[in-house]
């Protein structure tokens, strides 16, 4: 092992039970595997971003956009902080140009489950059953399945939907298994979702760590840096950035490693759920950059630019229930 002697190092992190968490896991890794690392190197600065502030709107009516994260990194350029933790899934898919993700953690099972009030599965819900989400990608794969379903907005933290679900506002609610695994709520699920059907998004059940470019970070943490993790969300951002698509758009992408290839997957829905694209992709690991970049050109090839780019707002009555 290195021998390194970081000063105080600052981590900017969303003022929520899951940023400590994943922090935490963070904080820990570094201490059992980076000499002169402990948990007094760290001191946490919580951060509140807009989409904390204004929890019950519809994300993409405020941009959707780095809504989460763009204080935190606002804090990282102006050196407030050293360095931010971030849920990969929140993070827009064009970086900005002074920063980077220099370490990923190894990523949790990244599926979306299903949480009723009596213990039905997607497929068993009666007809017109409310189901609660605040993705835009989730809303269209139900539709996809199940078009008599009525989808209603569902906004705040895992404590709060899960509230709002047993007070019988929502017949279910749609949540990532990451963040219940660790939170320790796997005990709520009523299903897990088969990613045949409902593939996730870009980033699910990824964290990443972020700093300036060319900080010492990145070698300071090295050691503890997952490279399938980073591969896979290399190549995840790549195809999102070459089809211009957002968390606005009814987009899923997963990439992973499998022996010594890459697999990513993609779907593409219209916003009544309809499947616009589906395709899988295998490349040799080393062409982790290129395999995203090689989908989403399967894509523009197929659908073309401005169909995507009409996907990026939702004009409906997806709003939040009063």
């Amino acid at each position: 092992m290195t021998m390194v002697n970081p000063d105080k190092i600052i981590v900017g992190i969303r003022d929520s039970k899951l940023s400590q968490i994943q922090t935490q896991e963070f904080i820990s890794l570094a201490e059992k595997n980076i000499v002169g690392i402990d948990q007094n190197t760290f001191q946490i600065k919580f951060i509140k971003t807009t989409g904390d502030i204004h929890n019950s709107e519809r994300l993409d009516k405020m941009g959707g956009k780095g809504l989460f994260v763009k204080e935190i990194e606002s804090q990282i350029l102006n050196g407030d902080i050293d360095i931010g933790v971030h849920s990969m899934k929140d993070m827009p898919s064009t970086s900005h140009a002074e920063l980077e993700i220099f370490c990923l953690m190894n990523r949790l099972d990244n599926s979306d489950v299903l949480i009723s009030n009596n213990g039905k599965k997607l497929s068993n819900l009666e007809s017109g059953a409310v189901i609660g989400t605040s993705s835009i990608r989730r809303r269209a794969q139900i539709l996809n399945l199940r078009s008599d379903l009525k989808i209603k907005l569902l906004r705040g933290n895992v404590d709060t939907r899960m509230k709002k679900l047993k007070n019988k506002e929502y017949d279910a609610i749609i949540l990532a298994y990451a963040g219940l695994k660790r939170l320790g709520m796997e005990r709520e699920i009523t299903e897990k979702l088969n990613h045949k059907i409902f593939l996730p998004a870009g980033g699910q059940g990824l964290v990443g760590i972020q700093s300036k470019k060319n900080s010492p970070y990145r070698k300071l943490f090295k050691k503890i840096n997952d490279e399938s993790s980073e591969m896979a969300n290399i190549a995840e951002r790549n195809f999102l950035k070459a089809i211009n698509a957002n968390c606005n758009s009814p987009v899923s992408v997963y990439a992973r490693i499998n022996h010594q290839n890459i697999d990513i997957d993609c779907q593409i829905f219209k916003h009544d759920g309809t499947e616009l694209f589906k395709k899988q992709l295998t490349e040799k690991k080393q062409n982790y950059h290129d395999v995203g970049n090689q989908l989403g050109e399967l894509v523009l090839k197929s659908l073309g630019q401005n169909t995507i780019d009409k996907l990026d707002l939702l004009e409906d009555d997806f709003n939040y229930p009063t």
